[in-house]
């Protein structure tokens, strides 16, 4: 029975299931440990925040990586990373400390999305895509909620220390890794990947909105939590339990979100999507009360999960020796803003906390707009539509 559950779906599950145990405990107790203990404004987390997305923007570096190193190899050593980091964090209580751990867990963050969104494009097939990423982000959202609902636990009940919580779920993550490495063997991908740098011009569309979409979520990840800390006093037990309701409600619904994208398309997904994000972050701009700012955030949270529309389009229009080497270049293309935007619109938080999250508003707007040109049935050839079927 053990060894027919050694296969590929099941690997990527279980480490789907693995990383935000880790991850998942720094994003929760950041926010309340970088302004309790490390003394951080909105410029140092601005910075801090551009620091971490700077491993991301350099992802295409996966591919002479992979001259080395098998794909599902390199995933297990980038989850390791992760957990090495998080373990290390509430060690380093000072603004370098904090954001040399950044930096290392962001490194095997960045290279294992990178490596794991390349593997299933590979691994499967077309037709089951859009509902094995669902279930994918449901196995995240049930180790975020493990993790969340610790933390919660460990600050609100039993006090413990914020660097005895990193290294708890940091040391779980390397443990449990080890014991995929020697559970499981290697893997072979069906099509033999290129081991260079691809960019291709019919793929336009995809980096476009792959752009797109890292500029408007780190607007999200950066300053929507920050808002609630610093403007309505949220503790760190009352972030953690909004993180919890946010993966609670993705462990219920992304598998199902997943199966509808696959049923209705990826351009109608898309668009409902950042109409919704424009809601949001326009309301974001306008608010004052700390418990409508929650709504919003756990809202914000449930639109992102269809991003998975994105991911399946460019596996339908794809050649699929591409997958590897445009997966890491695709990272690279969705950090490029994130690097910068952070540290940007900290300074602009300085000034007017609301201005960001228009600027939010109108990346979303241009996302609409874009989107549009999706076709019904994408195809190798036919990636966009043309303007004149656009607006008939």
């Amino acid at each position: 029975m053990f060894t027919r559950i050694k296969n590929p779906k099941i690997l990527l599950l279980i480490l789907s299931f693995a990383m935000p145990i880790a991850f998942s405990t720094w994003m929760a107790l950041l926010n309340n440990f970088s302004v309790e203990v490390a003394g951080f404004t909105g410029r140092e987390i601005g910075i801090l925040q551009s620091l971490r997305e700077i491993p991301g923007f350099l992802a295409f570096t996966v591919i002479f990586v992979l001259l080395i190193l098998k794909e599902q190899t390199l995933a297990y050593l980038s989850i390791l990373l992760v957990g090495i980091g998080v373990s290390l964090t509430g060690f380093f209580p000072t603004t370098v400390g904090l954001y040399l751990t950044t930096v290392v867990m962001s490194v095997g963050f960045h290279y294992f999305e990178s490596i794991n969104q390349s593997l299933t494009l590979q691994w499967i097939d077309k037709s089951e895509t859009a509902g094995f990423l669902g279930t994918m982000m449901s196995y995240r959202a049930a180790a975020a909620i493990l993790s969340f609902g610790g933390v919660w636990l460990m600050v609100d009940y039993l006090h413990i220390d914020f660097k005895w919580i990193y290294l708890l779920f940091g040391s779980i993550v390397i443990g449990l890794v080890f014991l995929v490495w020697l559970a499981f063997p290697q893997f072979e991908s069906p099509v033999e990947q290129h081991k260079k740098l691809i960019f291709r011009k019919r793929y336009w569309l995809y980096y476009l909105l792959t752009f797109l979409s890292g500029a408007r979520r780190q607007i999200f990840v950066v300053f929507a939590g920050f808002l609630l800390v610093e403007q309505f006093g949220y503790s760190a037990g009352e972030i953690a339990l909004l993180y919890l309701i946010n993966h609670f409600i993705n462990f219920v619904f992304a598998g199902r979100i997943g199966r509808w994208i696959g049923r209705i398309g990826e351009r109608r997904a898309l668009m409902i999507e950042y109409i919704g994000l424009i809601v949001i972050f326009t309301s974001y701009g306008l608010i004052q009360n700390g418990q409508f700012a929650a709504v919003l955030y756990v809202l914000d949270h449930l639109f992102f999960a269809m991003a998975i529309a994105i991911k399946t389009y460019f596996q339908k229009i794809a050649d699929p020796k591409d997958m590897a080497a445009t997966a890491s270049v695709s990272f690279s293309i969705n950090h490029i803003a994130a690097v910068v935007l952070p540290a940007l619109l900290g300074i602009v938080w300085l000034i007017q906390p609301s201005a960001v999250f228009y600027v939010g508003a109108a990346i979303a707007f241009a996302s609409l707009v874009f989107s549009r040109l999706i076709p019904d049935r994408p195809l190798p050839g036919y990636e966009t539509r043309t303007m004149d079927a656009v607006w008939r």
